[in-house]
């Protein structure tokens, strides 16, 4: 592999033009596809194989024209102190926002009047109308959307006050600047590792290059693979940061081989066979990772992972191509001031990097304990975690939606704003004997009556929880009624789909990660030639993910912290949040891994003893390595200042986990294992040997193809 990367790296430096212009012109048609496609329709939500689903599936099928998945939205009114909604003057404001609701979109399927639906709380100081839609909340129009909040706009300062909840008011996440300021951050640690412009640029222009790609291409498809909102932000996310960093690891060793006097093309060659073959092995294992996410057979979650997949493919391939090529452009601006005037040379000159790997050789016991111990501690509070997905009641109180949320739960019981939609597959006499059922069980506060179709043959009954949407109580009553009804019932709902879907979250995920690990292992012995290095690795990330989990319970779900990250109510963790950090944080983590070693284990077959090669590893690597975990974070970080509670907690998880897995994982506890296991680090059972492909990452192959033998070995400690 490392001499046909060398190849490559060779003739994209010197077809320059041409490669530039490909990739300009793949970023146009991604560009002019993402303008020019119709605006996205949908972003479905299904979980196929359970209940929720199927019951949803009948709603469809018996009450067709219902809405049963359709969006829906309430529209809560609160009297002043001392009075009621139902009031002459009040009722009026309520009956005219009732009416500009009905004659507000033609996707509406049904405005409740609340006199007559029994809306009414029983003190009367709170009344709420129900707004069912025709579709989804992703398809909503805009002006729909708009004549929702206009009709509350238009009631409020009558005397009442007035909020709009409800999935209506979803949209795309909203945008803010933490994004761009992370940008910045990753523009300034380039700059002060690379001591060069030029050289920070290229990794920054090549990273959004590729991310223009990637999410043009995700919008332009959006409407013909049915991808959700989250799904651009997500691979938008992950590219970034695995575009700055592969591209980070090639520019670097480029500079180096130019230290070492090599010619530029000669050089850019070199760093694409050596360092690119990281690249391309790191980046394996973060599309393994991405892609093997589709087991937990949940398509929302399946598309996010293939698209996100594709930016990292991307990414590979602008490394691999596109950074070769700028580097012929860039010319001597690439390398710094003093190098350029050859006052120094980075590859002989003691770094921090060498200085810290032999204070870890000579105490690895006490680096790999107070490591592990303090991961440890840390992953404590993920014995607690609490799964569900968030609702409006995580939102800031600045928003309608949370108000409204709150106003119901005052007015109502907190269990008002999580009903369970019971559907009864059978006659009316099925669907009485149902609610009979019901109301012998504990734990709920309102059942109503059956509401049959116009066949007779089904019928639907909503129960109303004492207990909030994400409570143990509420989830309780959802499998008591599953239990004490028969096949024929089933129960649906926002509330019942997030237990299903975090059931199935639960199912998939030691399959998954069976999945995900053994395939990164097995990918990890043949770039390492070694059993206990990629075992190492995967116990050091099963480590750095518990952590990073216990992390996120401490903030979301304890509230530690939580106004520093403006989490302003804490609820259960999302559902997909261990089996997408285990995804995710497992191919980020694998990166540094591979680049890391891939340079140790270089050292060691070009006849280093195991120690001199941990030394030469991170005098190398070192400082790359902590750039790039620092640009990673940065990234990630600046998704935390966005609106939408699901980014923000994705953002905090993987920014946490890089922090635990680069600095702690990688940095000390891998060389402490490293120094202690010896040359035993790197054995290999014969017959094993030679079974394995040989993808020589190390660029032995490449040493002999250009007439260079062995290097020669600097001065280091002895191991």
């Amino acid at each position: 592999m490392a001499t046909f990367l060398y190849k490559l790296g060779r003739s994209a430096f010197r077809r320059r033009r041409l490669v530039a212009l490909l990739w300009v012109a793949l970023l146009a048609v991604a560009g002019i596809g993402a303008a020019t496609a119709p605006a996205p329709t949908s972003g479905s939500f299904s979980i196929p194989g359970t209940e929720a689903q199927r019951a949803f599936d009948l709603l469809e099928e018996r009450f067709p024209g219902a809405g049963a998945d359709g969006a829906t939205a309430r529209v809560v009114f609160k009297a002043p102190e001392g009075q009621k909604v139902t009031d002459t003057a009040h009722k009026a404001v309520v009956e005219e926002t009732v009416a500009a609701l009905k004659s507000g979109s033609d996707q509406i399927v049904s405005v409740a009047d609340p006199y007559t639906a029994h809306a009414v709380s029983q003190d009367g100081s709170t009344a709420y109308v129900s707004v069912a839609y025709k579709v989804n909340a992703m398809e909503l129009t805009d002006e729909t959307r708009e004549a929702l909040t206009q009709a509350g706009h238009n009631a409020q300062g009558k005397g009442l006050t007035v909020e709009v909840g409800g999935d209506a008011l979803q949209t795309m996440p909203a945008t803010g600047a933490g994004e761009i300021v992370g940008v910045i951050i990753a523009g300034i640690v380039l700059v002060i590792t690379f001591g060069s412009l030029v050289a920070a640029g290229l990794p920054l222009l090549t990273a959004i290059i590729g991310v223009g790609i990637g999410v043009s291409s995700i919008a332009a498809l959006a409407n013909v693979l049915d991808l959700g909102s989250t799904t651009s932000t997500l691979a938008m996310m992950i590219g970034l940061a695995v575009g700055i960093d592969y591209a980070l690891f090639i520019v670097s060793r480029y500079r180096a081989e130019l230290a070492d006097g090599r010619e530029k093309e000669e050089a850019a060659g070199r760093a694409v066979g050596t360092a690119g073959s990281a690249v391309v092995f790191a980046g394996l294992t973060v599309v393994i990772a991405l892609v093997g996410l589709a087991v937990v057979n949940i398509p929302m979650l399946t598309k996010m992972g293939f698209a996100a997949a594709g930016t990292v493919v991307i990414a590979v391939l602008i490394a691999l191509t596109l950074i070769p090529a700028l580097l012929g452009f860039a010319g001597d601006k690439v390398v710094g001031r003093k190098q350029r005037k050859g006052t120094a040379k980075a590859s002989d000159k003691p770094n921090g990097g060498t200085r810290w790997a032999r204070f870890v050789i000579r105490r690895p016991v006490m680096v790999l304990l107070i490591g592990v111990l303090g991961l440890g501690a840390i992953a404590l509070p993920a014995a607690s975690l609490e799964m569900g997905l968030p609702d409006d009641g995580v939102k800031p109180t600045s928003t309608t939606e949370r108000r409204a949320y709150d106003t119901l739960s005052d007015g109502f019981g907190p269990g008002f704003n999580g009903p369970l939609l019971v559907v009864v597959d059978g006659d009316k006499a099925t669907a009485d004997k149902t609610v009979s059922t019901i109301k012998g069980l504990e734990g709920w506060a309102a059942v109503t009556p059956a509401t049959p179709n116009k066949a007779g043959d089904a019928a639907m009954i909503t129960v109303v929880p004492k207990d909030r949407p994400s409570s143990v109580a509420t989830e309780d009553l959802v499998h008591d009624i599953r239990d004490a009804t028969g096949d024929e019932v089933l129960v649906t709902g926002a509330t019942a789909m997030n237990i299903d879907f975090s059931q199935k979250m639960n199912d998939a995920l030691v399959p998954y990660l069976a999945l995900v690990v053994g395939l990164a292992f097995l990918l990890l012995t043949v770039v390492f030639r070694s059993i206990l290095v990629p075992l190492k690795a995967a116990l050091g990330f099963l480590l750095s993910v518990v952590a990073a989990l216990g992390a996120v319970v401490a903030v979301f779900q304890w509230g530690w912290l939580g106004s520093l990250f403006g989490v302003e109510q804490t609820g259960p963790i999302m559902s997909m949040m261990p089996i997408f950090m285990v995804g995710v944080v497992f191919g980020l983590a694998m990166d540094y891994e591979v680049f890391l070693v891939t340079r140790m284990r270089e050292a060691y077959v070009h006849g280093e003893r195991p120690g001199e090669a941990i030394v030469t590893g991170f005098r190398h690597s070192a400082r790359v390595v902590v750039a790039a975990a620092v640009i990673m974070i940065a990234v990630f970080s600046g998704f935390i200042g966005m609106t939408d509670q699901m980014i923000k907690m994705i953002g905090f998880g993987l920014a946490v986990a890089v922090l635990f897995d680069a600095f702690v994982v990688r940095m000390a506890i891998v060389p402490a294992v490293l120094a202690l296991l010896g040359h035993k680090a790197w054995w290999l059972p014969k017959w094993l040997d030679r079974i394995l492909p040989n993808v020589d990452v190390e660029g032995e192959s490449l040493a002999a193809s250009t007439g260079e033998g062995t290097p020669a070995k600097p001065d280091l400690v002895k191991a």
